[in-house]
């Protein structure tokens, strides 16, 4: 799993979870306690309410993304721009500052006036939003979307024949959709993805929210950190029957829950809580990690196939995904070409499977083959990070 750096905090599984607060500049937001016009009320508000409280990124909007409302221009974004560039230079608490937007035009802008990172809700629909975060050596939160700039995640309502790749064409149900649209133009070396959750489009279901939550951990498979955003989302409060107000506790064990499924980053209102539980899901949460001079072995968190086949994909390797899928799943880099003969030699005397691919090899196996595995290694310092990880 790739680690972020957004202005020197670390996002990624070696760090905490981290919280992202929200701060809107934009009139027409439906969440009235984060709506702010004055830059002195607005500093104040991120001081007490989000900093003071445990956000370690500020996410500033200045246009709300709700469906039912007209779509501004990248000019009426720029002319708010001035309130957001007052409010950050008057906050005196330590934040990361993301400007939310969907134009690489109002990205660049913000990134020059002091924004540490970008929050696009489109997706990098405009094609020119990497070119400008890898300009500004920014990080980029990239929430799943179609190609249009004025329907932000509306994956479900977009006809994918007409813009996907060849490789998309197979790809059918909507989490494999929201999957897909994660690679629309690509990624940066510091993309952090959003598999867009909540009410984007009429055709968008509550179920569709709730499978894609049950699949989170498939969105490792892009190998970038993940942000949700699920704070009081309708897919929850119904599951209790609860309105936005009485909400909280069911985005608390959410909160947990996509943490300990891989999340990194929570995107969040209610910030003191929501910090709270996002350390308990990162405390419950089992992934190991072992580095020795330039091998890496990574347990990877993996429950069903494909989860899997994501990961294989990922690494270029070739492999039916059930037949990799073996109770405990490591992915390897770093190991010479002898090295890997070795460990296929290994491989075939014992239950242990192995994928190799283009970026580093796919091995797992139950509990006893990882064992017996661990066993039959050579004694070389090249293999003690897998007998480690094999055998703790």
């Amino acid at each position: 799993m790739q680690t972020v750096e957004a202005a020197g905090l670390g996002i990624g599984d070696d760090h905490p979870p981290r919280i992202m607060g929200v701060l809107n500049v934009s009139e027409e937001s439906p969440y009235d306690p984060s709506v702010y016009d004055d830059p002195g009320e607005a500093a104040a508000y991120v001081d007490e309410e989000l900093v003071g409280e445990g956000a370690d990124i500020v996410d500033v909007g200045l246009e709300s993304a709700n469906k039912r409302l007209d779509v501004l221009t990248p000019e009426q974004e720029l002319a708010r721009l001035d309130t957001a560039v007052e409010t950050i230079e008057s906050v005196s608490g330590d934040a990361v500052f993301s400007i939310e937007t969907r134009y690489a035009e109002v990205a660049d802008a913000a990134l020059k006036r002091g924004f540490d990172m970008v929050n696009d809700i489109c997706g990098f629909a405009d094609p020119e939003m990497p070119a400008v975060c890898r300009e500004h050596d920014a990080a980029v939160a990239k929430m799943a979307s179609p190609p249009d700039l004025a329907r932000p995640g509306a994956v479900e309502e977009t006809d994918w024949e007409a813009v996907r790749s060849p490789e998309w064409t197979e790809r059918a149900d909507y989490v494999d959709e929201i999957y897909a649209a994660l690679e629309q133009n690509g990624f940066t070396d510091k993309t952090i993805v959003d598999p867009a959750f909540g009410g984007w489009s009429e055709a968008k279901t509550l179920e569709d929210d709730r499978e894609t939550f049950r699949r989170l951990r498939e969105f490792r498979g892009h190998g970038r950190p993940i942000l949700v955003s699920i704070n009081r989302k309708n897919f929850l409060k119904t599951i209790a029957d609860r309105s936005t107000e009485e909400a909280l506790p069911v985005s608390l064990a959410a909160t947990s829950m996509a943490v300990e499924r891989g999340a990194h980053v929570v995107r969040t209102h209610d910030v003191a809580e929501t910090r709270d539980a996002a350390l308990v899901g990162k405390a419950f949460t089992e992934r190991s990690r072992v580095v020795r001079d330039r091998v890496t072995v990574s347990e990877l968190d993996v429950r069903r196939p494909m989860e899997v086949a994501r990961h294989l994909e990922r690494i270029g390797a070739d492999g039916d995904a059930s037949e990799a899928y073996v109770g405990r799943v490591f992915e390897v880099s770093g190991l010479d070409p002898e090295s890997v003969d070795e460990l296929l030699a290994v491989a075939e005397e014992t239950a242990l499977v192995v994928r190799a691919g283009d970026s580093g090899l796919l091995v797992g196996g139950r509990l006893d083959a990882l064992r017996e595995a661990a066993a039959r290694l050579p004694e070389t310092t090249a293999f003690d990070p897998l007998a480690e990880a094999f055998d703790p």
